[in-house]
C-alpha cells in the first residue's frame, strides 16, 4: 500500500523482528486473511461518507486534468482503468487518505479522512501515479524499497502534494530548492508509514534513486505546479502523436 498522507515520521516503523504487514494495518477493510464484508445499503446511502466520497471521486475523474491525463495514459499502455473496479471508498486508520493496492490493482480513497473536493483531486492523482508506474514497470513493492522510494518520489512530485499553495497551507515556504525538499520528505513519510524499516533505511532508498525518479515525468512532459499546468500538460499529452508521419 502506498498512503497519500502517512502519520509523522516514525509512528510506523519498529523493529526489524517485527512482521512487516505492509501498511495494511492502515486499511482494516482489506487485512491479509480477513474477508471482506458485505456493505449495507446504509452504508451506502445519501449523507454518509460513501456517498460522498463516490461523488468526489467521479468529479475527480471526470474534470481533474492531472487525473484525466492519467487515465488517457493507462488505457493507452493498456491498462484501462474503471471506476466501480478500480477504485474503493473505505474506512482508513489514523490520518492516511488514500493508497494502491497492488495486490488487487485497486486504490483505495479514505472516506473517513477526504472531506473536500480539492483533497480528493490531489489524493486521485498521487495514487494514480503508482497504478501507473506499476502498469508501465515490474515493481517489486513488498520486497524492494528503492521500487516504492521511487514511485513515492513520482507520485509527490507529479501530483501537485508540493505544490506553492499546499506548502504554504503547511506553513513551509522560503526555503532554497524547496519543491524538491518537500518530495524528498514527503516520499520518506510514506514509506516510513507503510514498510517497518528505520527512517535512515527510507532516506537512504530515497536519496539512491531520488535524481532518476525525479526527472522522470511520464506521464506527464513537465512537473504540473499547477491545475493550469495539468491542463496544458494533459493537452499536449492529447496531441503527442498528431504529427507523426510515416515515411
Amino acid at each position: 500500500m502506498a498512503p497519500e498522507q502517512p502519520p509523522p515520521p516514525g509512528s510506523s516503523s519498529s523493529s526489524a523482528e517485527e512482521e512487516d504487514d505492509f501498511g495494511y494495518g492502515l486499511f482494516p477493510e482489506r487485512r491479509r486473511g480477513e474477508a471482506k464484508q458485505a456493505r449495507s445499503f446504509l452504508y451506502n446511502s445519501l449523507f454518509t461518507f460513501n456517498h460522498k466520497c463516490q461523488l468526489m471521486l467521479k468529479i475527480a475523474l471526470d474534470s481533474n486534468p492531472y487525473a484525466r491525463l492519467l487515465l488517457d495514459a493507462m488505457k493507452n499502455s493498456g491498462c484501462t482503468v474503471f471506476k466501480d473496479r478500480h477504485f474503493s471508498c473505505e474506512d482508513c486508520a489514523g490520518c492516511v487518505s488514500g493508497g494502491f493496492d497492488s495486490s488487487t490493482s485497486q486504490i483505495v480513497l479514505c472516506q473517513n479522512n477526504i472531506r473536500h473536493q480539492s483533497h480528493m483531486n490531489r489524493v486521485v492523482t498521487h495514487e494514480l501515479i503508482h497504478a501507473f508506474d506499476h502498469c508501465r514497470a515490474h515493481v517489486d513493492w513488498f520486497n524492494n524499497v528503492k521500487h516504492l522510494a521511487c514511485s513515492e518520489i513520482r507520485a509527490a512530485n507529479l501530483s501537485g502534494d508540493c505544490s506553492l499553495m499546499n506548502e504554504m497551507l503547511r506553513f513551509k515556504f522560503g526555503l532554497k530548492q524547496h519543491h524538491q525538499t518537500c518530495v524528498r520528505d514527503r516520499a520518506v513519510r510514506s514509506i516510513l508509514a507503510v514498510r517497518k524499516v528505520s527512517k535512515e533505511i527510507a532516506e537512504k532508498a530515497v536519496d539512491e534513486v531520488f535524481d532518476s525518479c525525479f526527472n522522470d515525468h511520464e506521464p506527464f512532459d513537465r512537473v504540473p505546479h499547477s491545475k493550469q499546468d495539468a491542463k496544458y500538460a494533459y493537452r499536449d499529452f492529447q496531441n503527442r502523436h498528431r504529427y507523426y508521419t510515416n515515411v
